[in-house]
């Protein structure tokens, strides 16, 4: 009896240590996953406060809850499952489609760039909108459209990374990734939207430390939103050129990710050589998504 009692005792702290092993897995591959995602991520944060502009402070709180609803209804419900079954029936699709999202990427970030430097920034459909409850649903909508672009390319991101790992090891690592982001992304979206709130609160204070941190929170809300749009430009086309480059070995192209290996361990690896190869990377998407880009303008001229 003391003999089976030990066995069981034994058999529950080897599933006790495996169960272990396997979540410290599925954190790290977790943590592996959202690291490679950031480039999309940063966008994201970037983007979407632009989304609740133009309507009233007490509806920003809701919309961004709204939007972070469908973003999560997007990653967990549609882009799930959908990875998973690609990992299972075509994982050899997994290069083709990253390099599609590298592209797309790099698209977006060239259009960015172009708009900066060519003052054409596209119309503005939403003032043809003049009810507040229409322009709610119509912002909250095309956030969560273009969510589901940034999401889908987040995700298989993340199953690149866990292509490797069993069945059930990706989708929990893909679910912690979908919600981890979502939570983040979306609180900081968050707390910028309403920083400048509590900088005009904070300012009416009687407190004259408050009310210069008030003033600097309302002055400086307009520079981080600057910034973070040009970090995200640059982002979109540091992670579209790095997902060209390396997923292009996979496709039967290994030389440039074999060139930017080499110029990157010329320069001593490390920071350097991290540098030196999101650089080339930046400039590959650069030139790709302007090449894109143009193709797109000439198609729609035409169209025109």
């Amino acid at each position: 009896m003391a003999s089976g009692l030990v066995a069981l005792l034994d058999d529950i702290a080897g599933l006790t240590r495996l169960a272990a092993a396997s979540l410290d897995d599925v954190g790290a591959a977790a943590t592996k996953a959202g690291t490679k995602a950031a480039g999309v991520v940063i966008d994201d944060t970037a983007v979407t406060p632009r989304y609740v502009v133009g309507l009233s402070p007490k509806r920003e709180l809701p919309i961004i809850g709204k939007i972070a609803l469908g973003s999560i209804r997007n990653k967990l419900l549609f882009l799930l499952p959908a990875a998973l079954i690609l990992s299972a029936v075509a994982p050899w699709a997994l290069a083709p489609l990253l390099m599609l999202g590298g592209a797309f990427l790099s698209f977006e970030g060239a259009e960015k760039v172009i708009e900066a430097f060519s003052g054409d920034h596209a119309a503005d459909e939403d003032a043809a909108v003049t009810d507040p409850v229409a322009l709610e649903k119509q912002k909250v909508s095309g956030a969560i459209r273009t969510d589901f672009i940034l999401s889908a390319e987040i995700m298989v991101i993340a199953l690149r990374e866990v292509s490797d790992q069993p069945l059930l090891t990706q989708a929990i690592t893909l679910a912690l990734v979908a919600v981890a982001i979502t939570a983040g992304v979306y609180g900081v979206v968050a707390l910028i939207v309403k920083a400048d709130d509590l900088g005009l609160y904070l300012a009416k204070r009687p407190s004259s430390v408050a009310q210069a941190i008030g003033r600097g929170l309302v002055k400086g809300v307009p520079v981080l939103m600057r910034v973070l749009t040009v970090v995200g430009t640059a982002a979109m086309l540091w992670v579209g050129g790095d997902l060209l480059i390396h997923n292009a070995a996979d496709v039967g192209v290994p030389a440039p990710a074999e060139f930017v290996h080499h110029l990157a361990e010329g320069a001593g690896g490390g920071a350097l050589g991290w540098l030196v190869s999101a650089g080339i990377a930046g400039v590959v998407g650069l030139v790709v998504g302007g090449v894109i880009a143009l193709v797109m303008h000439k198609v729609h001229a035409g169209k025109h």
